[in-house]
């Protein structure tokens, strides 16, 4: 593993292209746009203002930046640098700004949620979509990129409504059948919709794209309810995270539970294996000043294979505060939809990781801080995750590492993932890193 010289970012708006040769960042008002093989600047272009927010179209051909305090979008081409585009929302406000899938159109939303202005770079025409929901995940793409999803709120009820993405036709609008409609999001396959209720009810309802209703599913009442929910690569499973601690998987045959996996406090399943990060210090300069500080130590860190049943450390959440540290918040599945991780928010250092075959826990791993990341490397099966230092943690089904970044004061607050998986983008406040694995290229070359 190699890891590049260090580079300055903002606000860790940094994306790498989806064709993988681009690696985009923002630096105050400038965007840099870098290539991924040698690191060197292809290009920099300068924005009116500081940059919120970044997103490459779908063929790399294009990447915004927002400027919300602006309200004004800019859109740059990294083949024609020559080529200019802005977007002023003037005095609506903006709030969010994404593409379309084909790259060609801006979606922006306007501050409080009064509409959606969709606008074309290729015939400069506007259209105005009304009624826009404001809520976690309000607009949906299908995967093969024709249908958009959009949460509505119109008379005091929820609707869904779907656009044909070519020309922005309304082919369906039907209303939900929830009391505060929280998302909509495709199956990956683009068969059904997934809609679900904001967190003080639990409901999950399953739609057909024509609007009829094919499944209704709820774990309890009066009570927090859903607080994370995710598709499996396949479609085959529906994953649901909780606010009491469980993750609850449905099928795609009958939209029922297939299981429900617990966070318990003590670890004593057979076949499961648990990795608890040790740590140790070493000094890094001489030891006569007096007193030592903590700055004089590098701390040194490794896995070690626990010997069940282990204890969990779990941390108390107070419930008197809104949105309380409890509950599954992150579940994602592997790119082979072989395993899942979930995080419990009350035990904020363990990462918990099953088997989709067997349906059980298969590994656990205990970090010494509190994880801030996990990514799935897009194409193997293995993930990445941080903690806030200066160390990058990595497991795969035949075990997990733990690595330094050989960079001074350099703490890992995020990572993501190139979309070939040989390289990783380490992201700290205000530099960034990225690691390259070798081993793997030299293997596929």
């Amino acid at each position: 593993m190699n890891f590049s010289e260090l580079f300055h970012q903002s606000g860790q708006l940094c994306r790498f292209s989806p064709d993988g040769k681009y690696l985009a960042s923002a630096v105050d008002y400038r965007l840099v746009i870098r290539n991924t093989d040698t690191l060197q600047i292809e290009n920099v272009f300068s924005c009116i203002d500081s940059i919120n927010y970044i997103e490459w179209s779908n063929d790399s051909g294009f990447i915004l930046c927002a400027m919300i305090k602006r309200s004004v979008v800019q859109v740059w081409s990294v083949e024609q640098p020559e080529w200019i585009c802005k977007i002023n929302e003037g005095p609506a406000g903006l709030n969010k700004a994404i593409w379309s899938p084909d790259g060609r159109h801006i979606l922006t939303t306007a501050d409080f949620n009064i509409r959606i202005t969709v606008w074309s770079l290729l015939s400069k025409s506007v259209s105005y979509i009304r009624y826009p929901k404001q809520c976690e995940k309000s607009v949906a793409f299908s995967n093969n990129g024709k249908f958009m999803a959009l949460a509505e709120r119109r008379d005091c009820s929820d609707f869904i409504s779907i656009f044909a993405c070519d020309n922005w036709t309304l082919l369906k609008n039907f209303e939900c059948d929830t009391e505060d409609l929280a998302g909509v999001n495709w199956s990956p396959n683009d068969w059904v919709l997934c809609v679900w209720e904001s967190e003080l009810k639990y409901k999950v309802l399953i739609y057909h794209p024509d609007g009829s209703c094919l499944s209704k599913y709820s774990a309890y009442n009066w009570a927090l309810g859903i607080k994370s929910i995710s598709w499996s690569p396949t479609s085959q499973f529906l994953v649901i995270g909780s606010y009491d601690e469980k993750v609850r998987i449905l099928n795609n045959r009958t939209w029922q539970k297939l299981i429900e996996f617990s966070h318990p406090a003590t670890i004593d399943e057979e076949n499961v294996a648990v990795y608890k990060e040790i740590e140790t210090k070493t000094p890094s300069a001489p030891l006569d000043l007096d007193p030592p500080t903590a700055s004089l130590f590098n701390a040194q860190s490794r896995y070690e294979c626990q010997v069940l049943p282990v204890e969990i450390p779990v941390v108390k959440p107070n419930v008197n505060k809104a949105h309380p540290k409890i509950g599954v918040s992150t579940c994602s599945f592997s790119p082979d939809s072989k395993y899942m991780f979930t995080r419990n928010d009350n035990m904020p250092c363990v990462l918990w990781i099953w088997e989709i075959k067997r349906l059980s826990l298969c590994a656990a791993l205990m970090q010494a801080a509190p994880i801030k990341c996990v990514k799935w490397d897009p194409v193997r099966t293995r993930l990445a995750l941080c903690t806030g230092n200066n160390k990058l943690y990595m497991w795969s089904p035949e075990g997990s590492l733990s690595v330094d970044v050989p960079a001074g004061r350099f703490n890992v607050q995020s990572i993501i993932w190139h979309p070939s998986g040989d390289s990783l983008l380490l992201l700290d406040k205000d530099m960034m890193c990225v690691l390259i694995n070798a081993d793997n290229r030299e293997r596929e070359s």
